[in-house]
C-alpha cells in the first residue's frame, strides 16, 4: 500500500472526530494528500528536510523565551508574568521594559536604550513615563527601590536586573548531558556507516517529513476549531490609566475611556459594556479572570493615556478570556485635537483583531471624527456623572456642568444630548425639579441643536425619543427615533433602557422587560438599569423576581435610593407593609426631598390601615404643589390608597393637563382604578392602548 493512503485514512478519521465539515474535511485531506503524493520527490530536492533543518537550526539558535527568576516566571513570547503560578498584572510599556531588563541580568541598561527601544517616536514626557514603569514593575515584584531585590536603579543612568535569570526548557528540550553526551561520538564510528544505515536513515527522515505533515494538518484542524471556538463576542473597555501625573487630567483620561466604549459600542457585532459598569473597575486591582467573569465577556480592553502639553499618547492592549491571553497592544501618538482620531483607530484596529465584521455605517463611524476642547470633556463627563446619580441635586448639578461644556465647546454635539437628557428628566414624576412644559420645552430644544451639530450621534436621537415619549406622547414618531439610535449605536444601553418603557407604556411588556435586559447585559452593574427591571418585573406582577431582582440591585448599590422606592413597592404587593415602609423611608433619607417617595410612603400607609399618618403627608404634598413643580399624580397615588376613587381621578386629570409621564399609570399601584370608565378614557386620550 502506498505510504500516503493510511495517513490520509488517519488524517481523515482526526478530521470527523474533530467534527470538521465534509467539505472542509475534503479540502485538508486534497491539500495533503498532494504532499505526500509528491513527497519523495520532495525530500530529494531536500525542501521539506531544509526546512526542517531551518526550523530546528533556528530553535537552537534562538534565545529562551520562557525564564525563571526567583518565584516569578517570564514568557517575553506571550507577554505574561507568573509568580508560583498566578498571573501577576502588567500593562505592556512596563512588560517591555522589564523584558529589557532580563534580557540583560547583572547589565546595566540605559535609559537612552530603554527609549529607543520602547519610545523611539514619542516627544511627550519619556522620563515621568519610565519611571512611571519602573514603578509598576517594582509594585509587580513586590521590590524596593531603596532596598531592591530586583531592579536596581543606577542613578542618572539606568537600571540593572539584580537576579539570577534562568531559562525554562519547554517538553522535549534537551539536557546538557544530553547535548554533552552527543558531542562526544566517536568520529570514526560514524564514518563506519554503511549503505544500511543511510538507507535507514532516509527512512528515518521521511518518517519525520510524514510526522511534520501530519503535525501540521492536526494543527489547522485544531487551530481553526480552537479560533472558531475563541471568537471574541463580547469585551469590556477597563478605566485607562493616567500616566501624567496630574491628578487634575483624569478627567481627560475618564473622557479617552468613554470614548473608546462609545466607538466600540457601534459595532453591531459586538457586545461591549457600557461606561458605568467599566468605571466601577476604576482603582481596582482584581484579577482579570475574575472581571470577565463578573461582567460576561470574552475579553478585556486595558491601557494607560499619557498627555504632556498638546501631545497625547494611548496604549492599549486586548487580552482575552479565560485564558488571558494577549491579543494585541499597540501604542498611538498624536496632538491632544487628534484625540478621537486616535480612539477611532484604537476601536478599527480592536475590531479587526477580534474579527468584527463590519457595516457600511459602522465603517464611516470609525473613519470620522471630531475635535473637542479638553474642558469641555471635562464638563460633559462630570454632568454624565451627576445625571447618573438619578436624584433632584444631581440633575441640577448636570445640568450645569452640561452647559459648562457648550460655553467652552460650542460644537459639542453630545453635551446638547445630555443637557436634553437631564431636562427630560428633570420634570419627570420621579424627580419633578421642573414642569413638564419647561421639561419638554427645554429637552427638545437641546436634543435639536445636537442633531443638528451631528445628525449620526446615537445619543441625541435617544434624547429626542424620550422626550417625545414623555411629554408629546408622539408614540410613533419616538419609536421610530428609538429604532434609529440602536441602528446608530446598538450597545448604547440607555437607548435600550427606554425604548423598554416606551414599549411597555405601548402594552408590549414582554418586549419591554426583554430590552431591560439587553440593557442590563450591556451595563451589569449600573444602579438604575437593576433598579429598572426590577421596576418593570413588578409591573408584569412578577413579584416574586422583582423581589430578586431588587435585592441584587442593593447587593451592588446598597445607597441608591431608587433601588430602595422599587423594592418597597414590591413589598406593598406582596402585602409586607412594614418591611415597604421601612424601604420607603430608606430612600427618603438617601434621597431627601422627593415627591414620588413621599407618596409611596404615604401609600404604603393608606393601604395598611395608619390613615393619619398617610394624611400628614398628602397634606405636605398638596400644600407643595406649583406649577413649577407639580405633584398631581403622586397626589393621585394617596387618594388611591385611600380608597377615594373620585379624588384619585381628579388629580389625574390635573396631572394629564400638565402632560405627565403616562408610565405611572403601568404601577400595580393603580390597579383598583384600573376598570374605572374614567381610567380607560383617560389612557385612550393619552394615546395608551386599551389593554
Amino acid at each position: 500500500m502506498p505510504l500516503g493512503q493510511p495517513i490520509l485514512q488517519w488524517i481523515g478519521d482526526a478530521l470527523l472526530l474533530e467534527k470538521i465539515s465534509p467539505q472542509k474535511s475534503k479540502e485538508i485531506k486534497d491539500f495533503f494528500g498532494i504532499i505526500l503524493l509528491r513527497g519523495v520527490p520532495y525530500a530529494r530536492n531536500n525542501t521539506v528536510f531544509a526546512a526542517c533543518n531551518h526550523e530546528s537550526a533556528m530553535q537552537a539558535s534562538a534565545p529562551p523565551t520562557r525564564l525563571r527568576f526567583g518565584v516569578f516566571e517570564i514568557d517575553l513570547r506571550v507577554g505574561k508574568l507568573t509568580k508560583r503560578g498566578a498571573r501577576v498584572r502588567l500593562q505592556d510599556q512596563p512588560f517591555q521594559v522589564l523584558a529589557a531588563l532580563i534580557e540583560k541580568p547583572g547589565e546595566l541598561v540605559t535609559r537612552e536604550e530603554l527609549r529607543a527601544r520602547i519610545w523611539p517616536r514619542t516627544t511627550v514626557d519619556f522620563d515621568h513615563g519610565l519611571n512611571k514603569a519602573i514603578s509598576k514593575i517594582r509594585d509587580a515584584l513586590g521590590d524596593s527601590g531603596d532596598s531592591p531585590r530586583f531592579v536596581e536603579t543606577v542613578p542618572r543612568r539606568g537600571y540593572r536586573f539584580l537576579a539570577e535569570v534562568a531559562p525554562i526548557e519547554g517538553p522535549g528540550a534537551q539536557s546538557t548531558a544530553a547535548s554533552e553526551g552527543a558531542a562526544s561520538v566517536d568520529p570514526p564510528a560514524v564514518a563506519r556507516s554503511t549503505g544500511l544505515s543511510r538507507l535507514r536513515r532516509a527512512g528515518t527522515l521521511a518518517a519525520v517529513a510524514t510526522a511534520v505533515v501530519l503535525a501540521a494538518a492536526m494543527t489547522w484542524v485544531v487551530h481553526s476549531r480552537t479560533d472558531a471556538n475563541t471568537q471574541i463576542r463580547s469585551l469590556a473597555v477597563l478605566p485607562l490609566e493616567n500616566l501624567s501625573g496630574d491628578a487634575g487630567q483624569e478627567y481627560f483620561v475618564d473622557g479617552m475611556t468613554d470614548e473608546l466604549i462609545t466607538r466600540l459600542g457601534q459595532i453591531s457585532r459586538l457586545r461591549v459594556i457600557s461606561r458605568t459598569s467599566a468605571m466601577m473597575y476604576k482603582g481596582t486591582h482584581k484579577p482579570m479572570p475574575q472581571i470577565a467573569n463578573e461582567l460576561n465577556v470574552d475579553a478585556v480592553v486595558e491601557g494607560s493615556v499619557l498627555r504632556s502639553g498638546e501631545r497625547v499618547r494611548i496604549t492599549a492592549q486586548l487580552i482575552r478570556l479565560p485564558d488571558d491571553k494577549h491579543i494585541w497592544s499597540e501604542s498611538y501618538e498624536g496632538d491632544i485635537g487628534d484625540a478621537l482620531a486616535l480612539q477611532n483607530r484604537v476601536a478599527r484596529t480592536i475590531a479587526e483583531q477580534v474579527r468584527a465584521t463590519l457595516n457600511r455605517q459602522e465603517q464611516a463611524a470609525l473613519q470620522t471624527s471630531k475635535t473637542v476642547r479638553p474642558e469641555a470633556y471635562d464638563a460633559y463627563f462630570r454632568g454624565r456623572y451627576f445625571w447618573n446619580k438619578r436624584t433632584g441635586d444631581g440633575l441640577r448639578k448636570a445640568i450645569e456642568y452640561f452647559t459648562l461644556a457648550i460655553e467652552k465647546d460650542p460644537n459639542f454635539a453630545a453635551a446638547y444630548s445630555g443637557l436634553a437628557d437631564a431636562y427630560a428628566l428633570s420634570g419627570d414624576w420621579e424627580y419633578g425639579i421642573l414642569s413638564p412644559q419647561e421639561a419638554f420645552a427645554r429637552s427638545s430644544a437641546a436634543a435639536a441643536k445636537a442633531l443638528a451639530l451631528d445628525e449620526q450621534l446615537a445619543e441625541a436621537h435617544t434624547s429626542r425619543a424620550f422626550a417625545l415619549d414623555l411629554y408629546a406622547w408622539e408614540w410613533e414618531a419616538a419609536e421610530s427615533e428609538y429604532r434609529r439610535a440602536l441602528a446608530l449605536n446598538p450597545g448604547y444601553a440607555t437607548a435600550h433602557q427606554w425604548y423598554a418603557w416606551h414599549l411597555m407604556v405601548m402594552g408590549r411588556t414582554a418586549e419591554g422587560i426583554a430590552e431591560l435586559r439587553t440593557a442590563e447585559s450591556l451595563d451589569p452593574l449600573s444602579p438604575i438599569l437593576t433598579a429598572d427591571l426590577a421596576d418593570a418585573l413588578c409591573i408584569a406582577h412578577l413579584y416574586d423576581d422583582s423581589l430578586r431582582q431588587s435585592r441584587t440591585a442593593l447587593e451592588l448599590h446598597p445607597n441608591f435610593a431608587v433601588a430602595h422606592y422599587q423594592l418597597g413597592q414590591t413589598l406593598v404587593q406582596m402585602r409586607k407593609y412594614d418591611e415597604a415602609i421601612a424601604e420607603f423611608r430608606k430612600a427618603i433619607a438617601l434621597a431627601g426631598d422627593n415627591t414620588t417617595f413621599d407618596s409611596n410612603l404615604a401609600h404604603a400607609y393608606a393601604i395598611s390601615g395608619r390613615t393619619d399618618d398617610a394624611m400628614n403627608i398628602l397634606r405636605d404634598l398638596e400644600g407643595r404643589q406649583t406649577g413649577e413643580s407639580p405633584t398631581d399624580a403622586s397626589v393621585a397615588l394617596v387618594y388611591v390608597g385611600l380608597g377615594n376613587k373620585d379624588q384619585a381621578m381628579a388629580w389625574l386629570e390635573k396631572a394629564y393637563q400638565a402632560r405627565f409621564n403616562p408610565s405611572i399609570l403601568l404601577r400595580p399601584a393603580f390597579d383598583p382604578i384600573r376598570a374605572d370608565p374614567r381610567f380607560r378614557d383617560l389612557r385612550a386620550r393619552i394615546g395608551l392602548p386599551a389593554n
